[in-house]
C-alpha cells in the first residue's frame, strides 16, 4: 500500500474534490520556484554526496528535533552535542522507534513523501523497518543520482535562493555559477551586523569594514558598507534581502540621532531598548536602500530564538528551541511606511507567526500599502491547517495578488517537493471551494492556480 493517498488534503465533498483534482493536475508538474530557503550553498557549489540518512534527514531538521526532544529523547542520542552517538544507524533507529510521534503533523507528510517519491520506499517507518529503510536510503545516497545538483533537476527546481550572511564571501555561489547551469541565488541576511545583541556584533562590524573597505566606526561609513555588500550580492544574482527580527518595529530618526545611536551600539554600551531601536532604524535605512538598488525585502518577525539557553550555549542555533511570540505590525511599521511606503520601487514581504494579525493587521495593511505583500505561512504554520487558515483569513481583505504564492523556507532539501506539493493541494482545494460556493468562476480558478503555485513568487521576488 502506498504511503501517499492520491487525494490527500483534498475536500471530502465529491463535487469539490473533483474540481480540486482537476486544478491540481494543471499545477502538479510545474517547475518549483523556491525564492526563500536555507539549503547549504556547499551543496550547489561542490555537489557532494550526502553522508548518511541520519545526517541528511534527522539531524538538521528542527521540526524533527523538537518533537523528539519534547518526548525525552536526548540530543546525544540523535548524534548531536556532547557525548553524541557516533553511529548514524543508531540515530536512525532512535528516530524510527519514535516515528509514531509525528502522526498528524506536517513532518509526517513531508517525510512520507520523501520516502515514497524520492526513495521508492512504501513501508511506513518503524522499529521493524528501520534497518531496511536505512540501507535503502544509504545505497541511494552513494549514487550520483542523489547528489544535490541531480536532485535539483529531478525535483524540477527552476530557481532556488539561499540565505547568506552579509559577511559571507559567496564562494560557493561562485563555484556553482562557474561549473553548473542550475540557478541558485544568494539572499542578503544582515542580522549579524545590524543586531547589537547578536553574538560577536562588534567583531562583525570590524569584519564588515575589512571586507568592504568602509569605515564601520562611523554611521555614514557603516551605511556605505551595507550598500557595498548589497551591490556584491546583486552581482552574484541576489534579488532579495531577509531580516529575522524579534519584532516588526521600525523607526525613522534624524541623521544626528541615528548617528548617536550607532555610536552607542558600536561601543557596546547600549541598553536593550537601544538595541531594539537600532534594529528598528536599520529596517527603515535598508528599505531606503531597496528603493535605490531594487532588492526585495523580507521581514520574518516574532520569534523568541534559542529559548533554551543551555542548548544554545552547548549545541548552538537551530536546534528546535525557537518559539513564536505575539506580533504587531500597524504601529510598528508606520515609521518605515510613512518614510518610503508609497515609493513604487519598494517591495516588502511580511511574514508572521502570530495568526491573529492576518485579519486584524496584515491583510488590511497589504490591502492598501502598495509596497507590501504577505508571505505565506512559515515555521509552525507551513502546514495543511496553517495554509488553509491563511487563505481564509487574508484573501477577503488582501486578495490573491497581494500575496506571494509559496516558499518552502527549508534547509531540508528532500522536503522541498513535498512542501510545494502540500501548498499546491491546499490552494487547489481552497479554489475549488470558492467555485462550488459560487464565489469564483471555474475559469478564474484555473487562471489562479498556476499563479499561486509559482507565478506570484516569481513576480514578487523579481525572478
Amino acid at each position: 500500500m502506498s504511503l501517499l493517498h492520491p487525494d490527500r488534503l483534498f475536500p471530502a465533498d465529491s463535487t469539490t474534490r473533483e474540481i480540486a483534482r482537476s486544478l491540481f493536475e494543471t499545477v502538479e508538474n510545474l517547475g518549483i520556484v523556491s525564492p526563500h530557503g536555507h539549503t547549504d550553498p556547499v551543496w550547489w557549489g561542490e555537489n557532494p554526496a550526502f553522508e548518511n540518512p541520519a545526517a541528511l534527514l534527522v539531524q538538521p531538521d528542527h521540526y524533527v528535533l523538537r518533537m523528539l526532544v519534547s518526548q525525552g529523547v536526548s540530543y546525544a542520542a540523535l548524534g548531536i552535542g556532547p557525548g553524541a552517538e557516533s553511529d548514524p544507524r543508531n540515530v536512525w533507529r532512535t528516530f524510527a522507534s519514535h516515528y509514531h510521534l509525528f502522526r498528524g503533523t506536517p513532518s509526517r507528510l513531508w517525510f512520507d513523501h520523501a520516502l515514497s517519491e524520492v526513495f521508492g520506499i512504501e513501508k511506513r517507518l518503524s522499529p521493524e523497518t528501520a534497518d531496511e529503510s536505512y540501507d535503502a536510503i544509504a545505497a541511494a545516497l552513494a549514487t550520483d543520482a542523489f547528489r544535490p545538483r541531480n536532485l535539483y533537476d529531478r525535483f524540477n527546481i527552476e530557481v532556488i535562493a539561499t540565505t547568506d550572511s552579509a559577511l559571507d564571501d559567496l564562494s560557493q555561489h561562485h563555484k556553482a555559477s562557474e561549473s553548473w547551469s542550475g540557478r541558485v541565488v544568494p539572499t542578503y541576511r544582515p542580522d549579524a551586523v545590524i543586531d547589537p545583541e547578536f553574538e560577536g556584533f562588534a567583531d562583525n562590524l570590524d569584519l564588515l569594514g575589512e571586507i568592504t573597505g568602509c569605515d564601520t566606526g562611523t554611521w555614514n561609513g557603516y551605511l556605505e558598507a551595507h550598500r557595498a555588500r548589497r551591490a556584491y550580492f546583486i552581482k552574484m544574482g541576489a534579488t532579495a534581502t531577509d531580516h529575522g527580527h524579534p519584532t516588526a518595529r521600525t523607526a525613522d530618526l534624524t541623521p544626528s540621532d541615528a548617528s548617536g545611536l550607532f555610536d552607542r551600539v558600536r561601543r557596546g554600551t547600549c541598553r536593550a531598548e537601544d538595541a531594539e531601536l537600532f534594529r528598528a532604524q536599520m529596517l527603515t535605512e535598508l528599505a531606503r536602500m531597496s528603493c535605490e538598488d531594487g532588492l526585495v525585502m523580507q521581514l520574518h518577525a516574532g520569534v523568541h530564538r534559542n529559548h533554551n539557553t543551555a542548548v544554545f550555549k552547548t549545541i548552538g542555533r537551530d536546534r528546535g528551541f525557537d518559539i513564536p511570540t505575539q506580533g504587531s505590525f500597524v504601529e510598528e511599521l508606520k515609521p518605515l511606511l510613512n518614510a518610503v511606503g508609497m515609493d513604487p520601487r519598494l517591495r516588502l514581504i511580511l511574514f508572521t507567526l502570530d495568526e491573529d494579525t492576518y485579519t486584524r493587521e496584515l491583510a488590511p495593511l497589504a490591502g492598501v500599502w502598495p509596497c507590501l505583500r504577505l508571505g505565506p505561512p512559515w515555521w509552525f504554520h507551513d502546514s495543511f491547517e496553517g495554509m488553509r487558515r491563511f487563505r481564509q483569513m487574508a484573501t477577503e481583505t488582501a486578495g490573491f495578488a497581494n500575496t506571494v504564492g509559496f516558499n518552502d523556507d527549508t534547509r531540508a532539501l528532500l522536503s522541498i517537493p513535498a512542501r510545494h506539493d502540500v501548498a499546491r493541494r491546499v490552494d487547489c482545494a481552497f479554489l475549488a471551494e470558492l467555485v462550488t460556493s459560487h464565489r469564483l468562476d471555474e475559469d478564474e480558478a484555473f487562471a489562479l492556480a498556476p499563479q499561486l503555485a509559482s507565478g506570484l513568487a516569481r513576480a514578487a521576488y523579481n525572478l
